[in-house]
């Protein structure tokens, strides 16, 4: 029998909705072959929650299981699935504790401009559960993502529509010219391990251990050249006709990008924030928590009307118009910084025919505003090729995969425990231990600087692993990766040091391109029906897959994400969560969940091969290759759940994914199982119509699952184990 055990994690909003549902399918069939799998709670409500056990009582207390995953990723016999969570922006974790208070628990408000030493220690256990705070932690080994060929192919059988771009198109990606991350980047490479310290004015602001050979790099943005940029693409969108959008990723890079929301924030609404700058200093108005924060802000303002009123007059205005994130709600591009992830918010500008929505529920071309230029040209060159040379066609595309750098916390996202928004005008300084000054800039009060780095062992892995794809697909990889930025540069310098004794064993076509090159490459391969597999840093990795994907396939949780750790384990992630909050709503709403665990299903494949890689169980074999043909027949019939109340949703996508696999192992050459399943397969078959029935019978009516961050796990089963007839043949497995 199998010895490995496998952790589910427990985490948020629609991915966990679903879990409700599809893991005691799970649980039941893997106990047949010896698999053991537990769910892992580290969802944002627990985390916040671990935070602070001296406040609570014993009954209400969650460990700290995110830091207890982060050992078991560094052991070899870690085998975690890892559903995608919330990358909590200050207004996401602010609506935590308010849920969490009125359940009773006695967690203390959000410090947002904490004073007090207590106000202070409070803030920083907060800190721990904003933005990226779980993906650093298990993510000890680089990134393989790519779409199973079966998944490929359906999308190719069934396309999606993408909308065509008009020939006179005028849909354009803005970026600073000067002034931003990318033109201020140094970099260094330690030729020893170090203790590095962060210096402005000769004021230590942190200090950092760094190891030899590890790539250290920093850079800032000016806050004066991105107000002008931002003032000017508002003139510019004004006197185009065009939609004015902002795209950034204040989640995951959740020091910068809120900062630089902040700076669009104000600008937009420049006139607003200037007439009532006294009022909105009084009420502790913050720009970079958005309009929506702003707007409850003001709730005990004696001129919360008379702002309201003027807020909207900007929209309603129209100059330019603002791109909408919710029109009948009024909800703007610049409500919610969460609200507008780049690698949710860009593809859509592509799949639309450049445009967004606007203020009366219409399409409209738009200016996708995308200050730093690091990645935006990569953006622009898509959207160019895009007017050029029309829309993709989904039937024929090639397959973009994708190989990310990330593990030791690889570029994760500007490193923000590292970013800073300068407090004063002066030189902002890395220093080593001896005083040597490593790393240099002049800034200005309000800029934004921070520091970010890669391990040499985890930059060594992810070249192997990116030759390992090469060699296995026979596709050409593609560095996307500038030799005009220092980082980029300094990356260079190691590809060429560890590639050749790959190359020299088996070689492969590669390349190394700037990323805007690597996008015209790429794309240009795509539309001829050709494969290419994509390596790249961190941040990348989370744009491009997204990016493709929703392209070819419609969506990104249909993509695998397999992540080889470094210690022998494997972690298997199942796809982005990006529309999980608006699944979450339709299902209060009229109990529809539309979320598609198919990246579940392929994630859970994965996590079974690798066990029997290990063990040689053939029931572990057994049960995994029935899976594979389970997800074969489940994209073959299109069980997909449907978008609309009244059609088979999430639940019943789980029901027929039990029924393949029941299938499948009634008909393996393992007789035991086959005996076992027999009788599931033939009950499931015969009960067809009336477990849908029975799934379809709640719909249309609102559900109760008490909570949004924390539902109460009794209601929410409830909610989404509906069929009792299910339920019994799921049970009564043995």
């Amino acid at each position: 029998m199998a010895e490995q055990k496998i952790i589910w994690t427990k985490i948020d909003e629609a991915p966990a909705l679903a879990t409700y549902s599809l893991f005691p399918i799970v649980k039941n069939f893997l106990k047949t072959a010896g698999v053991d799998i537990d769910q892992c709670d580290i969802s944002l409500a627990a985390r916040v929650i671990s935070q602070f056990p001296e406040r609570l009582r014993e009954d209400q207390r969650i460990p700290d299981n995110l830091a207890a995953l982060g050992e078991l990723v560094k052991k070899p016999e870690a085998n975690i699935i890892k559903l995608p969570n919330i990358s909590a922006s200050i207004p996401q974790l602010k609506a935590t504790i308010e849920e969490l208070q009125k359940k009773g628990f006695d967690l203390p408000d959000f410090p947002e401009d904490p004073q007090t030493d207590e106000e202070k220690e409070i803030a920083a256990k907060y800190a721990t559960c904003l933005g990226s705070a779980v993906n650093p932690v298990l993510r000890e080994g680089n990134s393989d993502r790519r779409a199973a060929s079966a998944v490929k192919k359906f999308a190719q059988k069934n396309p999606h529509r993408l909308k065509p771009f008009s020939p006179d198109c005028k849909a354009y990606v803005a970026y600073m010219d000067s002034g931003d991350f990318y033109e201020n980047e140094q970099s260094v490479i330690m030729d020893k391990d170090a203790t590095l310290s962060i210096e402005l004015n000769g004021k230590c602001l942190k200090t950092l251990e760094v190891e030899d050979k590890e790539l250290v790099s920093s850079t800032f943005m000016s806050a004066k050249a991105l107000r002008a940029f931002l003032a000017k693409t508002i003139e510019d969108a004004k006197e185009k006709g065009l939609l004015w959008s902002v795209h950034l990723k204040a989640t995951m890079m959740k020091v910068s990008d809120p900062i630089i929301f902040g700076h669009a924030v104000s600008v937009f609404f420049k006139d607003v924030f200037e007439k009532y700058a006294d009022e909105f200093e009084k009420l502790g108005v913050n720009p970079d928590l958005g309009i929506g924060d702003l707007l409850k802000k003001i709730e005990k303002s004696d001129k919360k009307d008379e702002i309201e009123a003027a807020l909207k007059a900007v929209v309603e205005k129209g100059e330019p118009n603002i791109a909408m994130v919710d029109s009948d709600k009024g909800i703007t591009n610049l409500h919610f910084s969460n609200d507008i992830i780049i690698d949710a918010s860009m593809p859509p500008v592509i799949r639309e025919g450049g445009k967004m929505w606007n203020k009366e529920g219409e399409l409209q071309e738009c200016v996708a505003v995308i200050p730093d230029r690091s990645y935006a040209r990569m953006y622009s060159a898509m959207l160019e090729d895009c007017k050029e040379n029309g829309q993709f066609d989904v039937a024929t595309m090639g397959h973009v995969s994708n190989v990310g750098l990330m593990a030791k916390k690889a570029e994760e996202y500007g490193s923000h425990p590292f970013t800073f928004r300068c407090a004063e005008d002066g030189v902002m300084e890395v220093k080593d231990q001896d005083g040597n000054v490593l790393m240099s800039h002049k800034v200005e009060k309000g800029d934004i600087w921070r520091l970010y780095k890669a391990k040499d062992i985890a930059v060594k892995d992810w070249v192997r692993l990116a030759h390992e794809r090469g060699k296995l697909t026979g596709d050409p990889i593609v560095f996307w990766l500038d030799s005009n930025r220092a980082h980029d540069s300094n990356l260079i310098k190691k590809v060429l040091e560890y590639l050749p004794e790959h190359l020299e064993k088996e070689p492969i076509e590669y390349h190394i391109m700037a990323p805007e090159l690597a996008m015209k490459y790429t794309v240009k391969r795509s539309r001829a029906g050709l494969n290419t597999i994509s390596v790249t840093g961190n941040v990348l990795r989370d744009y491009l897959t997204d990016l493709f994907p929703i392209l070819e396939l419609g969506t990104s949780a249909k993509m695998m994400s397999i992540v080889p750790l470094l210690a022998g384990g494997g972690l298997f992630e199942t796809g982005a969560g990006g529309s999980a909050p608006k699944h979450v709503e339709q299902f209060l709403k009229e109990s529809h969940l539309r979320w598609d665990s198919l990246g579940e299903f392929l994630a859970l494949a994965e996590s079974l091969r690798m066990i029997f890689n290990k063990t040689n169980d053939n029931k572990v074999k057994a049960l995994c290759e029935a899976l594979d043909k389970a997800n074969e027949a489940y994209l073959d019939n299109n069980k997909a759940p449907g978008r609309k109340c009244g059609e088979p949703d999430n639940k019943a996508s789980h029901f027929y994914l039990a029924l393949y696999w029941a299938d499948a192992l009634a008909n393996s050459d393992d007789k035991e199982l086959a005996e076992k399943f027999a009788s599931v397969a033939k009950a499931l078959k015969e009960n067809e119509q009336k477990i849908l029935d029975e799934l379809l019978a709640v719909e249309g009516k609102p559900s109760d699952i008490g909570g949004y961050f924390m539902p109460d796990d009794e209601k929410a089963e409830k909610a989404m184990r509906p069929s009792e007839t299910l339920n019994k043949i799921i049970e009564s497995i043995a």
